[in-house]
């Protein structure tokens, strides 16, 4: 982007995924200045690869992982409220087969929990749908089929998402670059100089604060600062999604694999999105891509699942979540980890994981973080009942048509 770079700031970001302009948005309605560069351009990374799912994480009870569950309900019915032409609520189909692992009482204990963790609020509760009704699930198998339950959650564009939280953080003052890199920075005693190329090469700006969330770039980034701020133990998982020929109208499904994992059948752009996978990536995050073993995965789930679907597969694609290194893949933490360099005055802040639901009570948690480091607030708005703006773009998220299941 065209423009004279800033002298100094009190907020530097590095990384323009939902993370990066959570954070610039929230600094910005706190009154402070703020920069966003970013190398590429906004959502390349993880950001625009995601299951599109705002949601608590019915999977994460399993690990009983309750907190994040609560606050990502939470968030969810905030995204629903500043954000409703960009984060949709849906009814969501669990079939239940005979030869699941989790069966169908457990299932409804589940769910009763998501909702006694969302609170009881409107539209929080499970169902049934009743057996008469089964035949019209866009070609559902039901061998072995012995419930299909309904609960509610959400669904958003997330490329779309982080454009509008990024035009709204400009809409509060804060200077959002793409095409601008992080060379290094260097700390000096008011925080960081940092050297920023690409727009305009070798520019420097001074920080006071330097935030790190570069997502699978964020090691990457570490390694431009001097001296080295501390590491975080994570690693990086990726995810593939396939994107099938076939619109669902009703939906979208949650599915037990084979396997035991959770996984995802969405209608996206008038298609099926199929997804997820785990695996462990050690490479490149740029050059992350599906595995044919990935692809052929989930192209057999599909067809054990709706096998009068053709199924005709048109894309496929990989993102990358950054995880704590420990434990399986399945039960690693969800939690956001901040990642600081002094605990009582912290200049600079790395963002290691999180969730797509949960950009905005992360940033909040940012700023409180770096508060010990930043001039007083002069608060010019509330995130939690900012309106955001439209998708720059023009993007609006596809409805659900199906729904009315109730018996």
């Amino acid at each position: 982007m065209n423009g004279e770079l800033p002298e100094a700031v009190d907020v530097l970001v590095v990384g323009g995924g939902i993370h990066g302009v959570g954070v610039a948005q929230a600094a910005a309605a706190s009154g402070r200045s703020v920069l966003l560069v970013e190398e590429r351009q906004l959502a390349a990374g993880t950001s625009s690869k995601s299951s599109k799912l705002i949601h608590g994480g019915l999977r994460y009870l399993e690990s009983r992982q309750w907190s994040l569950v609560r606050e990502s309900l939470a968030e969810r019915a905030i995204l629903l409220s500043i954000a409703p032409h960009l984060v949709v609520r849906r009814d969501f189909l669990l079939p239940i087969y005979s030869d699941a692992l989790r069966g169908r009482w457990t299932m409804r204990a589940g769910l009763a929990l998501y909702a006694l963790l969302a609170g009881f609020q409107p539209h929080t509760g499970f169902g049934r749908v009743p057996r008469r009704r089964w035949e019209r699930l866009d070609g559902l198998a039901t061998a072995g089929l012995v419930e299909v339950l309904r609960y509610c959650d959400a669904c958003t564009d997330d490329a779309a998402l982080v454009r509008a939280v990024a035009a709204s953080a400009r809409e509060l003052g804060a200077q959002v670059r793409e095409g601008v890199a992080l060379l290094e920075a260097r700390r000096v005693d008011a925080g960081w100089v940092a050297t920023l190329g690409g727009a305009r090469h070798g520019a420097r700006v001074r920080a006071a604060t330097l935030v790190n969330a570069a997502g699978p770039w964020v090691e990457s980034v570490r390694a431009r600062a001097s001296p080295p701020p501390p590491e975080g133990k994570v690693g990086l998982v990726a995810g593939t999604h396939v994107e099938l020929e076939g619109r669902l109208e009703h939906g979208p499904y949650y599915f037990e694999a084979m396997d035991g994992r959770g996984v995802f059948a969405i209608p996206w752009r008038g298609r099926t999105l199929f997804g997820t996978t785990e695996r462990e990536y050690h490479g490149d995050p740029a050059a992350v891509a599906p595995t044919p073993a990935e692809v052929d995965y989930l192209l057999r789930e599909h067809a054990r699942r709706f096998p009068a679907s053709r199924g005709e597969l048109l894309a496929s694609w990989a993102g990358l979540r950054v995880l704590p290194a420990a434990g399986s893949m399945f039960d690693r933490k969800r939690e956001t980890l901040y990642i600081v360099d002094d605990q009582a005055r912290p200049r600079w802040l790395a963002i290691h994981g999180g969730k797509l639901t949960g950009w905005r009570a992360a940033a909040e948690q940012v700023l409180a973080k770096l508060a010990p480091s930043l001039p007083p607030e002069r608060r010019q708005a509330d995130t939690r009942t900012l309106r955001l703006p439209p998708d720059p773009l023009g993007s609006r998220l596809e409805l659900a048509t199906g729904g009315g299941f109730d018996e």
